[in-house]
Order: C-alpha cells, then structure tokens, then sequence
C-alpha cells in the first residue's frame, strides 16, 4: 500500500513536470516527446486504478498513433523556422472564444465536483472492457459523440494551419 502511494506521487510529479515542460520547451519536437512522457505516466495512473485495457489502449492510441501523426506533423510544417507570420485578428478571436469556452466547461466541471462519488479503486471489476464500453456507450455517450466532433474539427484546423497559401 505504501508503494503504492509513492508510485502514485511519483506518476502525478512526473506527468505534471512533463506537461509543463510541453509547454515551456522552445522546440517543438522537445514538447512531443514531452508530451509522450505525459502520456505514458497517465497510463501508469490507469494500471493504479486497476484499468489495464485503459492502460493498454491509452498507450497503443495515444503515445503510438497520435504521437506519430504529430511528429509527422511538426516535421511537415517546420516549425523550427523564425520567420513566422503574424496571425489574422479573425483567428485570435476565435483563440479567445475557444478558450472562454474550456474555461466554462472547467467551471461547470469543478462546481458539479462536489456532489461527485469515487468507485473505490480496489474493486476489481472496474477496469474490465464489458464495464467500460457499459458505461461509456450508456451513461457518456453524448460527451464521447461531442468528443469525435472535436477531435475531426481539430483535424481540420490543423489542415487549414498547414495549407501554404492564405484563407
């Protein structure tokens, strides 16, 4: 129990570090490893919580595809260059409505939180599959629906980023 207090101290320090560091590193493929460093601490959360096949996934989804098509990406567009151009007001608009939108969804997020009950994680039928795709597929499944909708408006805005020509 103890080890795994620490394990759990451990894990949280390192993945906070590493998330900071995506953040304050100046070159883009140093935030990508970073950020794979992130990932992997967050599947070692998972295996604490007796969530294996999360763990599993998490890791073959996000640190292998994902990080790849990143990596893929920051080498396609060279962003190691100076000579960047200033952006169009339209778009740190819509930066400022996007980011006013996360921060009501984290108030929202936090003020629901006290009401909240955890599952005690040493109940050993939590992390299986059948459990999981239950609750996900029943309980969750106007968030996950809204969640694929981000995930392909990201994918588009990240093709428009890497058009060369203006909008």
């Amino acid at each position: 129990m103890l080890f795994t207090r620490y394990l759990f101290y451990f894990l949280t320090i390192l993945a906070l570090f590493s998330a900071t560091m995506v953040l304050a590193s100046r070159k883009p493929i140093h935030s990508v490893l970073f950020l794979t460093l992130t990932f992997f601490a967050i599947a070692g959360h998972y295996i604490l919580l007796n969530a294996q096949f999360l763990a599993v996934v998490h890791i073959i989804v996000y640190a292998g595809a994902i990080m790849v098509l990143f990596l893929f990406t920051v080498m396609l567009l060279n962003l190691n260059k100076d000579e960047r151009s200033p952006k169009p007001a339209w778009v740190k608009i819509m930066a400022v409505i996007a980011g006013g939108m996360l921060m009501l969804t984290l108030i929202g997020v936090f003020r629901g939180y006290e009401g909240m009950t955890t599952a005690d994680p040493s109940l050993t039928q939590i992390g299986l599959v059948k459990n999981l795709g239950r609750v996900l597929y029943h309980d969750y499944l106007l968030p996950f629906e809204l969640s694929s909708i981000l995930f392909l408006t990201a994918m588009v805005g990240a093709v428009l980023l890497g058009k060369k020509e203006q909008i």
